[in-house]
């Protein structure tokens, strides 16, 4: 059964074809009505390589509290490892459609592994705006070659030296919200899993869309990870709600965008927020992101940091297996 992949529909839709009704969202969600124009929500920056590690600490603690959603600047990770990173991934988008229909996602799997478009059950039936391909980038005993794209052929080595940048600065995260939550700072990872967390990578591709005002990238949400750390382009796009309002993220050139996940604040027992975005599109341009979801395995169980629980704090959230916890989620059925 051949998919239509948004891409296709992107290169059909001319300025007056309308696009198909199953992308055009309701009044109280389409981002030209919903966005609060004229302002960039300046989520915090934090300057990773201050040698004032205390600062760096408390300012990851703080927005991860109050924010859910911050940036990280000099963080370690080669500008060149980053383009090249998102040269390979837009090169697989910009093959023939049939090459990347080979790693297209198998019908019935569990997993999220593979390229396709529709990711989850929308309650209205909409569908966003994007194609994607997702697979994992560690730990090595969890990766699926399969779903790499053997073209272009730096694929794999790029990925590779990126997740042995992008796991230093996941432990310099975890250590640092460790002790913001007055643990030790190895007893936060060592509760998630340690070195056997997932690193899941997703590209997320775009296309210019006629019509961006009615559509949505990818629906409101907030991740299931612990943490996400996303690579965006220069495309505006994210955006986060604050106050009940929808705002973009300002762009920061050679940033790392984190996301607070929904495992985190259950570990945290809510001390951390899980941060509540979306993603709009752009008439002209393609838009493309490459986030990182690091998520416990699927037999992980995952609940409140035993040490943040007390007669005074009791535990705010069920300790569940993460797989039981993704499938919840992605079904839509109360957690």
């Amino acid at each position: 059964m051949e998919v239509l992949r948004v891409q296709t529909i992107a290169s059909q839709s001319k300025e007056d074809v309308a696009i198909p009704s199953i992308f055009v969202r309701p009044e109280t969600e389409q981002p030209g009505i919903t966005t609060v124009h004229g302002v960039k929500l300046e989520v915090p920056i934090i300057d990773f390589s201050n040698p004032d590690e205390g600062k760096v600490l408390r300012e990851i603690m703080e927005a991860s509290r109050d924010w859910g959603m911050f940036q990280i600047v000099n963080h370690e990770i080669p500008r060149d490892v980053i383009s090249k990173l998102q040269s390979v991934g837009k090169e697989f988008f910009e093959l023939p459609q049939e090459e990347k229909e080979v790693y297209a996602k198998p019908v019935g799997s569990d997993s999220l592994e593979g390229y396709g478009t529709k990711l989850q059950k929308e309650v209205n039936g909409k569908k966003g705006w994007v194609d994607h391909l997702f697979h994992i980038i560690w730990p090595p005993s969890s990766i699926n070659y399969r779903f790499w794209p053997k073209n272009p052929p730096s694929y794999r080595e790029v990925n590779e030296e990126y997740v042995k940048y992008l796991r230093a600065v996941v432990d310099k995260l975890f250590k640092s919200m460790s002790i913001g939550l007055g643990l030790e700072e190895h007893e936060l990872k060592e509760a998630a899993g340690g070195d056997d967390m997932i690193h899941l990578l997703k590209i997320n591709y775009y296309p210019p869309c006629p019509c961006p005002d009615l559509v949505l990238g990818v629906p409101p949400h907030t991740d299931m990870s612990y943490l996400t750390i996303l690579v965006p382009n220069e495309v505006q796009g994210l955006q986060a709600s604050r106050d009940g309002h929808w705002y973009d993220v300002k762009y920061v050139p050679n940033a790392l965008v984190i996301h607070i996940g929904d495992q985190m604040e259950i570990l945290s027992n809510g001390k951390y927020k899980a941060v509540f975005h979306r993603t709009t599109v752009n008439k002209e341009e393609t838009r493309m992101s490459w986030p990182v979801f690091i998520e416990p395995q699927a037999e992980h169980e995952v609940g409140p940091h035993p040490k943040l629980v007390n007669q005074d704090n009791p535990p705010k959230y069920k300790t569940k297996k993460y797989k039981d916890y993704a499938y919840c989620k992605l079904n839509k059925i109360p957690q």
